[in-house]
């Protein structure tokens, strides 16, 4: 009996062990200008070899003209390779991309007068391939200039 109490106990052990690493969630990519650090969920992900995707609203950031943006991936995203696409306030017509070179996780290239419409998305997008094949992860962050709103109509 104390036999069969103590492989119980193990059992039990085993499987919480192993529940722990089936908890995984997908990483955050973090966006920062000037002072404001804005984590991005992603709204599709490859996780545990399967395409995911999730609801949200992404986040929209409020910005001033010429302002630095650094855009910051987790290591598995850099491996990987990624991309920063650029969308209207829409987030439908694509205006552009730039492909980020394979294994950096951070990218300072770009700033918020790169853009020509006042409201606009920049999207990171990791590289199809990997557990996934054809999906790939998608994380969009919306920007705001200062003199604008998100339709696209200057105010006054």
């Amino acid at each position: 009996m104390v036999v069969s109490r103590c492989a119980a106990a193990l059992l039990l052990l085993v499987l919480a062990g192993c529940g722990r690493g089936q908890a995984a969630t997908p990483e955050d990519v973090e966006v920062s200008v000037g002072a404001q650090q804005v984590p991005v969920h992603p709204t599709q992900y490859c996780l545990d070899g399967e395409g995911k995707r999730y609801s949200g609203t992404p986040p929209i950031i409020e910005v001033s003209p010429d302002s630095p943006i650094t855009l910051t991936v987790p290591a598995s995203v850099a491996r990987q390779g990624w991309s920063v696409q650029v969308f209207d306030e829409k987030l439908e017509e694509p205006l552009g991309e730039v492909d980020v070179p394979k294994g950096e996780t951070v990218f300072k290239k770009i700033n918020t007068s790169d853009v020509v419409p006042v409201a606009y998305y920049l999207v990171v997008v990791e590289k199809k391939g990997g557990a996934c094949g054809e999906f790939s992860g998608a994380w969009p962050v919306g920007f705001l200039r200062a003199g604008g709103d998100l339709s696209g109509t200057p105010s006054g």
